[in-house]
């Protein structure tokens, strides 16, 4: 199973793109009113060479490896790949889900979605990345995180072995940052919002899936 080291050299005039397709833990979020989430994949370029990378994040909320195709959403980044360009795939979340229109199977259908974008993306002389799910922020009594992904995690493993795919195991990766900075101090990666401090969330909020700005910085740089 290939390992993730990425080194992005200069080229005459051309950018290397790195495509993000995913869910809301990657998606690109408001900056409007006060809005407090955002997405990994929205920090990303923060850490990488503008002059020689740039992102282009098409991730969006609610979406699973069926979903994001079955809307249209995925022709639009096959469209745009040339040569040497990334493309990093990271689902789970929303496969999860019993709906339907979202609903994969691990092993069978979740892993058949995977392959079906690393083969396109290498028709077009892509790189195709694939990302485990970051963590939920789901502790036990004794202070260690709860899986919550199941099967869908060693589906990716699968595929990336099988396939010679570039792996990045952000849910191992993010377990240990999450687990280090304990159940109290890891409030500040998510959206735990209190109640009367944020206008855009004037009820507060709990939530231990989706990332405030320092947590999305973090799980980007894990990246």
């Amino acid at each position: 199973m290939a390992t993730c080291c990425l080194a992005f050299a200069p080229q005459e005039q051309k950018k290397i793109t790195i495509f993000t397709i995913g869910d809301s833990t990657c998606a690109n979020k408001t900056l409007e009113k006060g809005a407090l989430e955002r997405g990994w994949g929205q920090m990303l370029p923060s850490y990488l060479d503008s002059r020689y990378v740039v992102v282009d994040n098409h991730a969006l909320n609610g979406r699973s490896s069926k979903s994001f195709r079955d809307e249209g959403h995925w022709q639009p980044v096959y469209d745009k790949i040339k040569k040497g360009d990334y493309v990093f795939i990271q689902f789970g979340h929303n496969d999860q889900k019993p709906k339907e229109d979202r609903h994969t199977d691990p092993g069978t259908t979740y892993n058949e979605n995977l392959r079906r974008y690393v083969n396109e993306t290498r028709e077009k002389g892509g790189i195709p990345v694939l990302l485990t799910s970051m963590v939920r922020r789901k502790f036990d009594e004794n202070g260690k995180l709860i899986e919550t992904h199941g099967d869908y995690l060693q589906a990716v493993r699968d595929v990336a072995a099988e396939m010679n795919v570039v792996l990045i195991d952000h849910n191992i990766s993010s377990k240990q940052l999450v687990e280090s900075m304990g159940p109290e101090d890891s409030k500040k990666l998510y959206m735990w919002v209190e109640k009367d401090t944020n206008l855009a969330l004037p009820n507060g909020r709990e939530d231990d899936t989706h990332l405030r700005a320092l947590g999305a910085k973090k799980m980007a740089n894990l990246i």
